[in-house]
């Protein structure tokens, strides 16, 4: 059975809503994750933080909506991604909320210990939440242990697998796709060094975010690290990229993307040579794009892969909702999806002035600490 048009569609909007989150929360996370690294006085981390401050929380969209539309367009994608990977998935959770809890209260007591402490979250969490998205999206060009069948009381809770030589059958009679490996199954060689690539990208997308926001001497300290970042990112990346597209993508074409993707983010390393911050920080942006599409490239046209017998692949017609439910989420996504998109140029437009510790107030944030039951400064 072939793919229908709105079935192509919602794939690529959903590949379009993940290249947008890595994107913008790249640097989001990059910045998180040098947060005890580069500013070397309250000021600087202040203005660290006001750099992403304005924009975090409508990149997070990007996240919310990718969730939705896999769970309305793909259900079955959602529901066997959201089983197996359920640990990883809450452990994002928890990363995230601990993340907008740093942002958000850091400033709210004027007191070092409680500055430190958040602080110390924050960085902790991006680091660890930009290794799970690694490891996750590093599964699903590897494949991961699914296998179609059912669980059965006895035994208890036996898995009965389904016969490959009849997978049509299996499905109608109500088995169904399970990611059987559990969480240890996830981590491999491939997806282990899918989270470090991660990390190397989302660092040097940061620094460069940091280098093109701010200036002075704190700006070209972000200049420096990102010259020496972009180097050992760019070369792990290409060891992973050749490794998966050689042994795990689905389709030569992804060598198109892929490459692309590589001529970028070298082209970013030179430009960030030479001190050109801007040009060199939208080329590791669209390296990353492009390096999100070889992924959905690399397992199409299959919404998950099993790892151990192709016939166990979840494909998208499988995983598919119906056609007037996409129809209407069409419709919807056509309506509100510019909306968004114009909202956050225009938040981009209205903050794209760099900005120095000059413009961090010399008041200190936040209540006394003695002071915090009265509510008042």
């Amino acid at each position: 059975m072939e793919l229908t048009t709105l079935q192509i569609i919602w794939f690529v909007l959903i590949a379009v809503l993940w290249i947008g989150y890595i994107t913008l929360e790249g640097f989001g996370f990059g910045v998180g994750m040098l947060l005890k690294i580069l500013p070397r006085n309250e000021k600087e981390r202040r203005l660290t933080l006001n750099t992403i401050g304005p924009h975090w929380d409508g990149n997070e969209v990007f996240l919310i909506t990718a969730g939705g539309a896999m769970f309305a367009a793909f259900p079955e994608w959602y529901a066997t991604m959201f089983s197996g990977m359920y640990i990883a998935l809450v452990a994002i959770l928890l990363f995230l909320i601990v993340r907008i809890s740093a942002l958000e209260w850091r400033g709210k007591v004027n007191s070092l210990g409680w500055r430190k402490v958040w602080d110390t979250l924050h960085t902790s969490v991006a680091w660890l939440v930009t290794l799970v998205w690694g490891v996750a999206f590093g599964n699903l060009i590897q494949g991961t242990e699914i296998r179609i069948g059912q669980y059965v009381e006895r035994g208890g809770g036996e898995f009965i697998q389904a016969d490959t030589s009849n997978i049509d059958a299996a499905l109608a009679s109500g088995d169904q796709h399970f990611l059987t490996g559990g969480l240890v199954s996830l981590f491999t060689p491939f997806t282990i060094l899918a989270g470090i690539v991660f990390i190397a990208l989302f660092l040097t997308h940061g620094a460069l975010w940091l280098a093109i926001k701010t200036k002075g001497e704190f700006q070209q300290r972000a200049m420096d690290l990102a010259k020496k970042l972009s180097l050992g990112s760019t070369g792990i990346t290409a060891v992973w990229g050749i490794w998966g597209q050689i042994s795990y993508s689905e389709n030569a074409i992804g060598w198109v993307p892929l490459l692309l993707a590589a001529a970028l983010l070298i082209g970013s390393t030179l430009m960030a040579q030479q001190n050109k911050d801007v040009p060199s920080f939208f080329m590791s942006f669209g390296g990353l794009a492009l390096a999100v599409v070889w992924v959905f490239i690399s397992f199409w046209p299959n919404a998950m892969k099993s790892s151990v017998d192709p016939a166990y692949h979840l494909t998208l017609q499988q995983a598919s909702a119906t056609g007037p439910t996409q129809s209407v989420m069409l419709i919807a996504a056509v309506i509100f999806i510019p909306i968004v998109l114009g909202y956050m140029a225009w938040s981009y437009k209205q903050f794209a002035a760099r900005i120095g510790t000059e413009n961090v107030s010399d008041e200190p944030a936040g209540l006394d600490p003695d002071k915090i039951r009265e509510f008042a400064k």
